[in-house]
């Protein structure tokens, strides 16, 4: 691979949505959870394009008007702080493939993310790692001068911890 990389960034469109999956499936294997995807094309049309309960954005190698593979992506939604009183935006995922790191993409992604974040006015832009991804974090502090949420814990429920909620529904007994 060159040290040099033409690439494009763009929203995803619904004709995408095969091309968001292998991507999807290629971050869950490196991030050793191929097993954990459930994610299908209906799902991600649906809830990408359809409802669009989260956004993507896409990179290519090549141009625009004669376009590569895709290389990389960056799938968000929108949050809200009180405290701020703005909205933010989570990144739920963002995937360079191997081969095209150290490249630009990663930077490129989030200079998009930051355009974006810009434009609605965000006062944020929240995202998780894994703790054993070390060249991510170094990534993200180093280049971009994140600031880690040490004093904040993730906490999550999936399905059955969702279902379990209904007992403290009002009007449940």
């Amino acid at each position: 691979m060159s040290t040099k990389l033409s690439f494009f960034i763009r929203p995803a469109q619904p004709s995408d949505v095969e091309t968001i999956l292998q991507l999807v499936v290629d971050l869950a294997t490196y991030e050793k959870a191929a097993d954990s995807v459930k994610a299908t094309p209906d799902l991600l049309r649906k809830n990408l394009f359809e409802t669009p309960y989260a956004n993507t954005l896409l990179a290519f190698t090549g141009t625009p008007e004669a376009p590569g593979g895709a290389v990389g992506m960056a799938l968000y939604f929108y949050n809200f702080s009180t405290w701020t009183g703005r909205p933010g935006i989570f990144l739920e995922d963002l995937f360079v493939k191997p081969e095209t790191r150290g490249l630009g993409v990663g930077k490129a992604l989030f200079g998009e993310l930051g355009k974006i974040a810009q434009e609605k006015n965000c006062g944020r832009i929240d995202w998780s790692v894994l703790k054993w991804n070390q060249p991510s974090i170094d990534f993200y502090e180093k280049t971009l001068d994140a600031i880690p949420m040490s004093e904040w814990m993730g906490m999550r429920l999936e399905e059955a911890g969702i279902e379990n909620l209904r007992k403290f529904a009002l009007g449940q007994n």
